[in-house]
């Protein structure tokens, strides 16, 4: 589920994760995270991922606080699951850094501890990533077990001489206008969820487009509509990308005039002084959201908490988001970062955007392998 919006070097977090998570797979926890687990009033241990400079963020946490950060490195979320199955025997991580999406299975592992919500500040993050389906995806039996770090959203990248639009206009539905046919840019599976989310909205599903994710019947029922209706406006779609570096090409050098890709396609083309903009569709963009479990065993919680409550500040939101190349989760964040990234924020999420986020549910291993089978049903017809 995790993505990233900008990238001032044009490298997509998503190729980063793909190939760290190539790389991480069947790791065990080795000798030197153990050696590394620092345990004193005055350190926290944070597993995190691989791949990003953070010293910024932990020199201004450091200074601010006394404590130090000892960060424990993981290319992926399965690598972060594993190690901190372990840490339950050896103590050796205090936070860890996975998606909001995998609450459940980590609470159902008895892995993390609900958070005191009278010792963090949730005041301090923008509501639409506390409250509502975000708030709610945080808690099990009414209890915080995450809280935000960082987002991204997947929505409309669009030419603003060949597709020009605005926020509140701009729709999901424009992806299969036969306006743009040969002229449009996709990634397969996101596609056929946008089409689903436009079919749901014009009530032409038998049930809610959300009922999809929960078992596999209701996924085919949905699905097999969803699909069809795709193949319909198959004409659109000049091109499926899997990457950054493809989803550019299809506007630098393929023609397209619109797509459906991550936000830092949108900047990045931008920010190249290329004639594109994008912006999240009034249906609301796809999101995703990262943030904190607590561990069960946690040596230093204190810490922990005061590092979270850092975080949230719009200081420190605004360091980690800059070290991710992602967007932050504190108010204010945003308005502390780099002009061109605050600028595009702004342009991307205006008005009641943030509240209109469509979070990607959880989806579980059958909904991933059914999902690529219409995936590539769609790409084939």
């Amino acid at each position: 589920m995790k993505d990233k919006i900008w990238t001032p070097g044009g490298i997509s977090r998503r190729s980063i994760l793909k190939a760290g998570a190539a790389a991480g797979l069947g790791l065990v926890a080795s000798p030197a995270i153990v050696s590394n687990a620092f345990s004193s009033s005055g350190e926290v241990n944070f597993m995190g991922w691989s791949g990003y400079d953070f010293k910024k963020l932990f020199d201004s946490f450091t200074a601010k606080t006394g404590i130090k950060v000892n960060f424990l490195e993981q290319p992926d979320q399965d690598s972060m699951f594993a190690q901190c199955k372990l840490s339950l025997q050896t103590g050796a991580v205090d936070f860890v850094e996975p998606t909001v999406d995998r609450v459940a299975s980590w609470v159902a592992n008895g892995i993390p501890q609900p958070w005191d919500e009278t010792k963090i500040k949730l005041d301090n993050y923008d509501q639409a990533f506390v409250t509502g389906v975000a708030g709610d995806t945080a808690k099990v039996d009414g209890k915080r077990y995450f809280i935000p770090s960082v987002w991204g959203t997947e929505a409309l990248t669009y030419s603003t001489t060949d597709a020009n639009t605005e926020y509140g206009k701009a729709s999901l539905a424009d992806l299969f206008d036969p306006k743009f046919e040969g002229k449009v840019v996709v990634r397969a599976h996101s596609s056929l969820a946008a089409m689903g989310r436009v079919l749901d909205s014009q009530g032409k599903l038998p049930k809610p487009f959300l009922d999809s994710y929960k078992d596999e019947a209701t996924m085919k029922q949905i699905w097999d509509i969803v699909l069809a209706e795709a193949i319909k406006h198959k004409s659109n779609i000049a091109q499926f990308w899997n990457g950054e570096n493809d989803a550019q090409a299809a506007f630098r050098t393929n023609g397209c005039v619109l797509g459906l890709t991550w936000d830092s396609t949108g900047y990045n083309l931008k920010k190249d002084g290329l004639a594109f903009g994008f912006v999240a569709p009034k249906e609301g963009a796809f999101a995703w959201l990262q943030g904190y479990f607590l561990m069960k065993n946690a040596k230093n919680t204190e810490q922990a908490y005061e590092f979270a409550n850092f975080v949230s500040t719009a200081d420190g939101s605004a360091l980690n988001a800059t070290a991710f190349s992602a967007n932050p989760t504190g108010k204010g964040g945003i308005d502390k970062m780099d002009a061109k990234v605050t600028e595009f924020y702004h342009g991307a999420y205006p008005g009641d955007a943030l509240s209109k986020l469509w979070w990607w549910p959880i989806q579980d291993a059958w909904f991933v392998k059914l999902r690529g089978e219409y995936a590539d049903k769609w790409k084939a017809a």
